[in-house]
């Protein structure tokens, strides 16, 4: 029957509500080839911490919070005073005291309300959750096939797939649950009428269904989780997709199974479910006690950002050299090697896709790259061409790679060609085992037909956006930055964390291309901006492995060449003062050899990536010039008297700020509940479908971050603290902002982050909280504030 001619009923419709509430809980993870970093407590930032922590507790979602022992060994050895947790028991309206007795208490167990498949392996001593996961995982591996497979599954509509697919699988009813095949061929076809079908079996009532659907759909772990990264990225590009919603039913109908079965133990466990599901989602004195250990330990790295944050000496003379890299946390180090390596030098902050969002095709290629902030849809389009007949001849060799490449692999040839070739391929392990051989070869340069007018727009908008009006040096490096290494499942998400997990070398070019253009300079001095003529813009990529810098130089003027060798000395001095600084924090770290841990086939840790990242600094780069901030903060040039109506702060604020919350949070989620929001172990990874990873060779897709990118083995290396937004500008301002970005504003009030106003003189001032303004270090007095 199709849809248009069903007439549901309001229970019904209210369900099909319920389902999509329960989906909008569930974080998106992207696949591997281009990974986002994403906030996996995502669906939940309408909510403040303590009852977000109440609800993943129900729904099986691990922990939100810092281990109490973790917060008590920061007590104990000073990094958390006094002051912190007056601070943070008064925010939580608890006493200091309070908190003192909650970090020596041993954590409570909080366990997740049981689904029919929990209740039913209780009853039978089987383990039928880990059949459920099992059967709907190498379904989902199969129909998220991205090319992996040699010989891909049938294509069709998810739902329809699912079932074609159970009602020909006999392993459940082989383990014990008679007639599921049968019962899954006589769904029905439409997953909506299957779902009001499945939900009338198990009497699903709309006042529990939210919290049941978001408990089944959290047991599918990271096929959830992918699933619902086809429906928000559709749903961000004006689309709609439902494929959580064909998963959630598909899970439905195990259920239904279950219950069919009977049981008296099931059946009044199953009241007990739907009672617990039922019953309101409110922090208890467990999630407060937890959410203020965490405020304290949040305070204490605001206090030690801001005093870090020391102001340098202001200089107004002409920069002989300038050097815009990504706000990315790997950028500060190096920013900071780049200005003591030459006292000419000055470095700014900027988003690393540099305000040029595009769709790029590389050359010899039909695949499109979105070279933007997943946040944003591209709305350029880039092309990297090869001269006549050279696109030609890369896709015919391309094509024979991969013929011989599904040759060496197939089935019927694999083992025949081990046999027979395989002694030819010592040299190759040889020299890739060494690292030998590998090179650097420019891609083609990134073309965007845009018109003059357009591009002296997108020109002025940019430079703006950077507050970089005046002032330019005779040579202005761009740097996006990305990472080189090999036999790296989760490598993509070593590049940019916003930018869909690929490198910024595509949008330097083209912004160093767009400023160096003439008739977009022409453009710019109609926009007020006045640009040198001798200044020219040049692209660089910068590997965050090795701390080389890979300048785009080849069509630099020969009037720029001396400027163009004192960058490059300047850059290569820069790269052994950072790697000597960075090489300290890796396992067996060696300055001398960070550029072969890229190469090194079997080195778990090439870098940290992100890990460590804390703070995101939006003020002009001499506010933060004097300290060194550890590598462990975002930062992005901001001079909020060049931003009268506020709009680039509301840009900064909504976009670059919001990434950076989710790559933070990613990197919290990964670190204080691994099991949910973590990718495992390495060394037993397995890729499956060229989406994502298995622990081992079954189980369901894990998300999230290696055990590796986040502990060293001995201890984390990451700090579970909330990113804290140190923004120059006023605190009216800045609320102004807020009162625009209600959506921003919620990360800010429900504790998700926390927000500070420097002062002129580059100190943290005031703090955000409950709404309006206090004196940075003082005790929040919200009754004063509520009278006020």
């Amino acid at each position: 029957m199709s849809i248009a001619h069903v007439a549901y009923s309001g229970q019904t419709l209210a369900l099909f509500a319920c389902a999509d509430a329960a989906a909008q809980h569930v974080p998106p993870a992207f696949p591997l080839s281009a990974t986002v970093a994403v906030n996996p407590y995502l669906g939940q930032v309408a909510e403040d911490r303590a009852t977000a922590a109440a609800r993943l507790s129900r729904v099986g979602g691990g922990r939100l919070f810092l281990p109490r022992a973790s917060v008590a060994h920061q007590i104990a050895d000073g990094t958390i005073v006094e002051a912190d947790l007056a601070a943070a028991a008064a925010a939580h309206g608890l006493a200091p005291a309070d908190l003192r007795a909650a970090a020596a208490a041993p954590e409570a167990v909080r366990e997740p309300v049981p689904t029919l498949a929990d209740l039913a392996a209780r009853e039978d001593r089987i383990d039928w959750p880990g059949l459920v996961e099992d059967r709907l995982g190498l379904w989902a591996a199969a129909q998220f096939d991205r090319g992996q497979a040699f010989w891909p599954a049938p294509e069709g509509p998810v739902f329809a797939t699912w079932r074609s697919f159970a009602a020909r699988d006999l392993t459940p009813g082989l383990a014990g649950l008679a007639g599921f095949a049968e019962r899954a061929d006589t769904l029905p076809a439409d997953p909506r009428h299957a779902f009001a079908l499945l939900c009338g079996e198990l009497d699903v009532a709309p006042d529990w269904a939210p919290v049941y659907f978001h408990r089944l759909l959290m047991t599918l772990g990271g096929w959830a989780q992918y699933a619902r990264h086809i429906d928000w990225t559709a749903a961000r590009d004006g689309e709609r997709s439902t494929v959580l919603f064909d998963l959630l039913t598909a899970r439905l109908a195990y259920e239904a199974a279950f219950l069919a079965r009977g049981g008296a133990t099931l059946a009044s466990g199953w009241e007990e479910t739907r009672a617990a599901c039922a019953a309101p989602v409110v922090a208890g004195p467990e999630e407060r006690a937890d959410a203020a250990l965490q405020d304290a330990a949040d305070r204490a790295a605001e206090r030690a950002l801001a005093a870090r944050l020391v102001p340098a000496e202001t200089v107004t003379d002409r920069p002989d050299l300038q050097a815009a890299f990504c706000i990315d946390v790997r950028s500060e180090p190096f920013r900071r090697a780049l200005e003591a390596a030459d006292p000419g030098m000055r470095t700014l902050g900027f988003a690393g896709f540099f305000g040029v969002a595009v769709s790029h095709r590389p050359a010899a290629s039909d695949l499109v790259e979105a070279r933007a902030p997943i946040l944003l849809r591209p709305g350029l389009n880039s092309v990297a061409a090869l001269p006549d007949g050279g696109e030609a001849a890369l896709r015919i060799h391309r094509r024979a790679i991969r013929a011989w490449g599904r040759f060496k692999r197939a089935a019927v040839s694999a083992f025949a060609f081990v046999e027979a070739a395989g002694p030819l391929y010592i040299g190759k392990l040889v020299r890739e085992a060494l690292g030998l051989g590998h090179r650097h070869a420019d891609a083609p340069a990134p073309r965007i037909d845009m018109t003059p007018e357009a591009r002296s727009a997108a020109a002025a908008q940019v430079l703006r956006s950077m507050s970089l009006t005046d002032g330019f040096a005779r040579l202005v490096l761009i740097a996006g930055h990305g990472a080189g290494v090999t036999n790296a499942p989760h490598a993509s998400a070593l590049q940019c964390g916003a930018c869909g997990g690929h490198a910024g070398d595509v949008n330097a070019r083209l912004l160093a291309a767009l400023l160096n253009d003439p008739e977009a300079r022409a453009g710019l001095a109609a926009e007020g901006i006045e640009v040198p003529r001798d200044t020219q813009f040049v692209a660089g990529l910068h590997d965050t492995v090795s701390d080389e810098v890979h300048l785009y130089a080849a069509d630099l003027p020969h009037s720029h060449r001396e400027d163009l060798a004192r960058l490059r000395r300047t850059l290569s001095r820069a790269a052994a003062l950072a790697r000597t600084a960075r090489a300290a924090k890796l396992p067996r770290g060696a300055a001398g050899s960070l550029a072969a841990r890229g190469r090194d086939w079997s080195e778990l840790r090439p870098e940290w990536g992100l890990a460590g990242c804390a703070a995101f600094v939006a003020a002009p780069r001499h506010r933060s010039a004097g300290g060194d901030l550890g590598g462990r903060v975002f930062l992005h040039d901001y001079d909020w008297r060049q931003d009268p109506d506020a709009a680039t702060l509301e840009l900064i604020l909504s976009a670059p700020v919001v990434v950076a919350s989710w790559i933070a949070l990613q990197y919290h989620g990964s670190t204080v509940a691994p099991h949910m929001f973590g990718a495992g172990n390495k060394l037993l990874h397995n890729v499956v479908g060229g989406v994502g990873v298995l622990e081992g060779n079954g189980g369901l897709l894990r998300a999230g971050l290696p055990v590796q990118s986040v502990h060293d083995g001995e201890t984390a290396r990451h700090d579970p603290v909330r990113l804290s937004v140190a923004v120059e500008a006023p605190a009216e301002m800045l609320s102004r902002v807020l009162d625009r970005q209600p959506g921003v504003r919620a990360l800010f009030d429900n504790g998700w982050l926390a927000l500070l106003a420097m002062d002129d003189r580059g100190r943290v001032a005031q703090r955000y909280e409950g709404g309006g303004w206090t004196a940075f270090g003082a005790s929040p007095d919200r009754a004063a504030r509520a009278a006020a």
